[in-house]
Formats: structure tokens, sequence, C-alpha cells
């Protein structure tokens, strides 16, 4: 199966999704920061065979609004709500990694009418970084862009599926490959994650909710336990041998592991 492109505009702000059809309910994937839709692509094709798969590259990234002016997280919560309005997605599951998880974790809470389930891939509440944007923004200026090809951008980036996940966001121009995002407008997407913790909002959510952790992941294992203090019917799992950019390192595991929690759904 192959996905056709939707643009959608809000307040003037393009954002772009690859919908990959499929007969059920709508499921809408959330990449992390500096990302892309693309990066799901094995999974989308996976899960696309029962349920109505839809790949956002959120604003900022990929081939979404590139400066947008607005990059808080209320934002980005409008942009999904927007999103699942204007294609008639339904009561979707909402599964996202890192920010992208963070966005679908906030939307669930705002608006829980909205969302049947939620899935978070290396996500959660987090708590006050003040570093995170400046560390951010070290990792982007250490890129040597323009990269000579996806390939140096692959190894670049990590190597293995990995790296070939990351390179597949980039864009040829006649002196090379380069990243399709503004290095500012990624520093300034993490400016109130850095400020402070969501966990309250992350109380507040009602819905069906898996939490899907690396073995090497960001989110430590005190963080773990206190989201499932908070929220003790949470199903969460751990997968063995990865890192955060799980999704990308065993998309076979991870369509596995929402398979099982999707199919036991109302």
């Amino acid at each position: 199966m192959t996905w056709s492109e939707h643009l959608v505009v809000r307040d003037g702000v393009r954002l772009v999704c690859r919908d990959w059809g499929g007969p059920g309910r709508p499921v809408v994937l959330l990449h992390g920061l500096a990302g892309h839709a693309g990066e799901w692509d094995a999974l989308a094709r996976d899960l696309s065979s029962r349920y109505r798969v839809v790949a956002v590259d959120q604003r900022g990234h990929g081939s979404s609004e590139r400066r947008p002016g607005d990059v808080s997280r209320a934002a980005y919560v409008a942009d999904v709500v927007a999103l699942a309005e204007r294609l008639a997605l339904r009561r979707p599951v909402l599964v996202g990694q890192s920010l992208g998880g963070h966005t679908a974790m906030l939307t669930a809470a705002a608006h829980p009418a909205l969302v049947h389930a939620l899935v978070l891939v290396e996500a959660g509440p987090g708590g006050p970084n003040p570093d995170a944007p400046a560390d951010i923004g070290a990792w982007l200026d250490s890129w040597p862009t323009p990269f000579p090809s996806r390939e140096a951008a692959a190894a670049f980036l990590g190597g293995g599926t990995v790296g070939a996940g990351w390179a597949a966001g980039l864009e040829e121009r006649a002196d090379g490959w380069w990243p399709r995002f503004d290095r500012d407008v990624m520093v300034r997407s993490l400016a109130e994650n850095a400020r402070r913790s969501f966990h309250r909002e992350w109380g507040r959510i009602a819905c069906p909710t898996l939490v899907v952790l690396a073995q090497s992941g960001i989110i430590s294992g005190p963080e773990a336990d206190e989201m499932l203090r908070l929220r003790p019917d949470t199903h969460a799992m751990s997968i063995p041998g990865t890192g955060h950019d799980l999704h990308l390192e065993q998309p076979g595991i991870l369509h596995a592991a929402l398979s099982e929690f999707l199919g036991g759904l109302a």
C-alpha cells in the first residue's frame, strides 16, 4: 500500500501529512523533534492493513511550514485537533515518539473527547531541564551540513536503520543534502519543556494508554515509575537492546506491541 499527501492550513501554517488509508479506526503518527513523517513508513505500511493511518509532518518539520511563528506546545496540539477535524479522523489513536509523544499526551489531556487511545514511544511528562535547548542546539550545530550524500548523512546520524531513517528526511540542493527544518525553530520548540514538567497533564488523561520505552532511552527508571504511580492502569513495556529511536530500530516489534494494544481496545 502507498500513501497520498494531504495539506491542511491552520492559522496560515501549512501542515502536510501522509495518509496511508486503511479500513479501521484512525491512527495518527507524530514524529519527534527534528524528525519527519517518513520515519513511520515501515510501521504505517503494516498498520494500514487494519487501520487508517496518517503520519504528520509537524509544524517546522519536513514538508510542513518551515518557520512558523508559534512553536508553543499549544500550537502543536491545536494542529493535531485541526488535522483530525479536517481529515474526518473520528476519535483517533494518537501515537507519538519523543516530542511527538509529548504532543500526543497533551492533546489527550486537553481534548479527552477527541482521543480514543494514546501510545507514547520514548516519551513522557518530563521535568524542568534548562540545558535542553542549548544541548539540542549544539547537537544540531555539530551536523556537517551540507552532507555530500544521503549515505554520508546516514553514517553520521547513527548508521543502520536509525541513520537511514534520519537521512530520509533530508532534501537535496545544488550543494548537497540539507535538513528540512530550521535549527532555531527546533530549539524554540523545546522552550516550555525546559521550564517545567507536565505531570499534571499526564494525570488528567483518561483514555487507554500504552507506554513503550527503550532499554537505553531517555526516560529514566524513576520517571517511568512516577508515570505508573500517577496512572497505574497504564500499559507499559520496554524493548531490550534499543535506544531512543526504537521505532526505527525495531519497527516490527513496535508493530506487534501496537497491534496487541489496539486489538484489546473496545
